[in-house]
């Protein structure tokens, strides 16, 4: 079906977002729709893990189906989560994040904007504290020097596999860092998997039932488990 279109959850942010980023359209095979959720900035959502958002985003999954969204996603990999809460929200299938991936994957390590508030169990690795990108994408800046940004990323995916050698494929958390995703491939000699690589892999399961990372979450036309493996990637945070 052509007319099928992706509906995306957008934290309420201005900083430029380039081709690959998940708020730039070109970044897509298939038609999107976003819709911003006021208030649901960067801070709140990767920081605070504010609880009162579940709210506002609930009511935009809800306005995204109403509209016929095909399936929706998000634009922060920290709305995992949200998955099962938007999930039973609504009855198009909710992918909220690339760490959706994680238990389908061979000995993956992860990527982050912040480490500091992500725990996951498996090797993770954020960008170093204030450097030029995690500054523009926390603290919502007005502009983006893409060639530090691919250097900021290039270096905490150098910083995972020295540390964790038996890493074997890399999980980009944010959904602002897939533009580096072949600079980090090249630099480190692993498979690299974002948010649009597992929303495009699910959106086509969705007409032809096989997948690579398994059927996708309750909702898709496929069969399979109604929620993500039980062996959740987020826990608590500090």
């Amino acid at each position: 079906m052509t007319d099928r279109w992706l509906g995306i959850l957008m934290l309420d942010t201005h900083f430029p977002r380039v081709a690959g980023d998940v708020g730039n359209p070109a970044s897509w095979r298939m038609p999107v729709r976003y819709r911003t959720v006021r208030g649901a900035s960067a801070q709140r959502v990767v920081r605070d893990r504010d609880a009162t958002l579940l709210a506002p985003f609930s009511d935009a999954a809800l306005a995204l189906q109403a509209e016929g969204a095909a399936a929706i996603t998000t634009s922060c990999g920290f709305l995992f989560d949200l998955q099962d809460a938007l999930q039973a929200a609504v009855r198009a299938p909710v992918w909220t994040s690339s760490l959706l991936a994680l238990p389908s994957l061979t000995r993956p390590g992860v990527i982050t904007v912040d480490a500091d508030s992500l725990h996951v169990d498996v090797p993770c690795e954020g960008l170093e504290s204030g450097c030029a990108l995690q500054r523009t994408l926390l603290d919502d800046l007005p502009t983006l020097d893409t060639d530090r940004a691919e250097a900021d990323t290039v270096a905490a995916a150098k910083r995972l596999v020295r540390r964790h050698p038996e890493v074997e494929t890399l999980v980009l958390e944010c959904t602002n860092l897939p533009p580096y995703a072949a600079a980090v491939q090249l630099a480190t000699g692993r498979p690299v998997h974002h948010l649009m690589t597992l929303v495009h892999e699910y959106w086509d399961t969705m007409a032809h039932p096989r997948s690579a990372f398994g059927a996708p979450p309750r909702g898709g036309a496929a069969a399979g488990p109604a929620k993500p493996d039980p062996r959740r990637p987020l826990g608590r945070t500090r």
